[in-house]
C-alpha cells in the first residue's frame, strides 16, 4: 500500500487547497484580546508579588471546606452526579430564603434564583437573553472589562458614561466615592434604542459603593425609559467603614426589571468553585434559563451543595458577630488599611476604596521612572505595570484596562492592587515598594 504521505500526491486539488472562508463567526471580531490573558502571563513569569488577580490567596472558612468534604465524602452518592439544571434545589432554596430578607419580597426559589456557572457565566446569560442587533447598552466607567465584549458578541452596542473624579480640596487621600455620575450626562445616554444598563455596586476596579441617591437616580431613569439593569453585585458582602450596600432590585418600580447578580466565589473566597446566581422576577429569568439549557446547562453539584450549607449557617448567624458576612469585611478593611499606609509611604496616592477586594493608586510621582514614550498609543499606565512587574516584581493591572478604547487615555496614571491577600504576601508587596522608595530617593 503507499504510504499516507505519498496518497496526497492523488488527491484532487480542491481537497488540497487550504479553506479559504472566513471561519471565525463575526460577533467575535474586536473581542480577541484579553487583558487577563496577557498580564496573568506576566505576573507568572517576573512577580514576586501579583496583587493583579481579584482572588483571597487565604483559605475559606473552615466550616465551608468542612461543608464540601462532607458533599465529596458523605453516603449520599447523587451529590456526585446531575442535579437540577437550573440550580440545585437545596441551594436556590436558601438563597430565595436570604434575599427575601434582603428584598423584602417573597422569591419562589424555582422560578426567582438560577444558579450559574460563576457570576460570569450569569452576565453572559443576561446579555445573550436580552441583547439583539439594535440594541445599546449602557456601560459605566470604569468597568469590568468582560462587559464590552459579551455586550459585543450579543450584537449590541455598549454606550460609555464616566464616573468622573472630584478631586478634594483638604489635601487629604481621596475616597473612591469621589468618583461620581454626572445626571445630565447619565440621562443623554438613554434613548430608544437603550435596552438595559450594567450597575456594579461596589465597584471593580474603583471599590466605589453607589449611593442610595445615585441609585435612585439610576432608578428613575431605567423606569422612564423603560430599561432594564443588570446588576453586578459581587460584592455586596465587603463594604467598609459603615457603608451600607443598596439592592437596586429593592428601590421602587427596579424589581420587574432588574436582574441582580452574586457570587459564592466573592462571599466565600472561593473563586474557584465558581458558583454564581441571579435573583429576579420569572419574567426575566426564564429567559436567562433558556441560555443556560443550551450552554452549560448544570454547575457542579458538590459546590453548590457546600455552598447551599454556607448560606444556611449565614442565616442562623445573620447579623451576629459570628457572621462570616460580619468577620471578613472586617479582615479586608484591616488589610485595606495596611495597603493603603503602603502605598502612601513611597509616594503612589491610594484612593482608598468602600468596598470590594481593590484598591486603585495614582502613579503620577514615578512618571520619571518610566518615561512618556510619545511615539506608543499603549496607555501609560499599561506601560508602567509592565515595566513594575518585570523590574520590580510587583504586579498590579493599569487602570485604562476598564475604560473602552477611546477613553483608555482619559485616566491613564493610576493603577489597581488586590489587597484580599494574606499579611505575609502583603508585607512582602511593602518590602518591595520600601526598597524601591529608598532606590529612588536614596537612604
Amino acid at each position: 500500500l503507499p504510504s499516507a504521505k505519498a496518497s496526497t500526491h492523488f488527491l484532487h486539488p480542491s481537497l488540497q487547497a487550504k479553506m479559504s472562508r472566513q471561519l471565525q463567526a463575526r460577533r467575535l471580531e474586536g473581542t480577541e484580546k484579553n487583558i487577563w490573558v496577557e498580564f496573568v502571563k506576566l505576573a507568572a513569569t517576573y512577580s514576586k508579588v501579583n496583587l493583579g488577580q481579584g482572588f483571597p490567596d487565604f483559605p475559606p472558612p473552615d466550616f465551608l471546606k468542612e461543608a464540601f468534604v462532607r458533599a465529596l465524602g458523605g453516603e449520599n452518592h447523587m451529590l456526585h452526579q446531575y442535579t437540577r439544571a437550573f440550580g440545585h434545589p437545596p441551594l436556590v432554596k436558601i438563597l430565595a430564603q436570604f434575599f427575601e430578607k434582603l428584598l423584602g419580597r417573597d422569591l419562589d426559589p424555582m422560578t426567582n434564583v438560577m444558579v450559574t456557572v460563576g457570576a460570569y457565566q450569569a452576565l453572559f446569560c443576561c446579555f445573550q437573553a436580552f441583547v439583539e442587533e439594535g440594541d445599546e447598552v449602557i456601560i459605566i466607567e470604569p468597568f469590568f472589562d468582560c462587559y464590552e465584549p459579551m455586550v459585543k458578541m450579543a450584537g449590541g452596542t455598549p454606550v460609555f458614561v464616566p464616573l468622573r473624579l472630584k478631586d478634594p480640596k483638604d489635601g487629604k487621600l481621596m475616597s473612591s466615592a469621589v468618583w461620581q455620575l454626572d445626571p445630565t450626562e447619565l440621562a443623554s445616554k438613554f434613548s430608544d434604542r437603550t435596552k438595559a444598563i450594567v450597575l456594579n455596586s461596589p465597584n471593580n476596579p474603583l471599590g466605589k459603593v453607589f449611593s442610595r441617591a445615585e441609585l435612585e437616580l439610576i432608578a428613575t431613569l431605567c423606569v422612564k425609559h423603560d430599561v432594564l439593569c443588570i446588576s453586578d453585585e459581587v460584592y455586596e458582602w465587603l463594604v467598609f467603614d459603615g457603608k451600607e450596600h443598596t439592592r437596586i432590585a429593592s428601590l421602587q418600580g427596579m424589581w420587574d426589571r432588574t436582574v441582580t447578580i452574586g457570587s459564592a466565589g466573592k462571599t466565600f473566597s472561593v473563586t474557584g468553585w465558581k458558583v454564581g446566581w441571579t435573583v429576579g422576577p420569572n419574567r426575566l429569568l426564564q429567559h436567562l434559563r433558556t441560555v443556560h439549557q443550551n450552554s452549560v446547562y448544570h454547575c457542579a453539584t458538590a459546590a453548590q451543595e457546600a455552598v447551599a450549607q454556607g448560606f444556611q449557617r449565614e442565616l442562623e448567624l445573620y447579623g451576629t458577630p459570628d457572621s462570616y458576612f460580619i468577620q471578613l469585611p472586617k479582615e479586608l478593611q484591616q488589610k485595606r488599611d495596611q495597603m493603603v499606609q503602603s502605598l502612601d509611604a513611597v509616594g503612589m496616592k491610594p484612593i482608598i476604596p468602600e468596598g470590594t477586594y481593590f484598591l486603585v493608586a495614582d502613579i503620577s510621582e514615578f512618571k520619571s521612572d518610566v518615561p512618556d514614550a510619545p511615539d506608543s498609543d499603549e496607555p501609560y499606565d499599561s506601560r508602567f505595570a509592565k515595566w513594575m512587574v518585570k523590574n520590580k516584581g510587583l504586579a498590579a493591572i493599569p487602570l485604562s484596562a476598564f475604560y473602552c478604547g477611546a477613553h483608555k487615555n482619559n485616566y491613564n496614571h493610576f493603577i489597581r492592587f488586590c489587597f484580599a491577600k494574606e499579611d505575609s504576601t502583603l508585607k512582602a508587596a511593602n518590602d518591595i515598594l520600601q526598597k524601591w522608595k529608598r532606590e529612588r530617593t536614596g537612604p
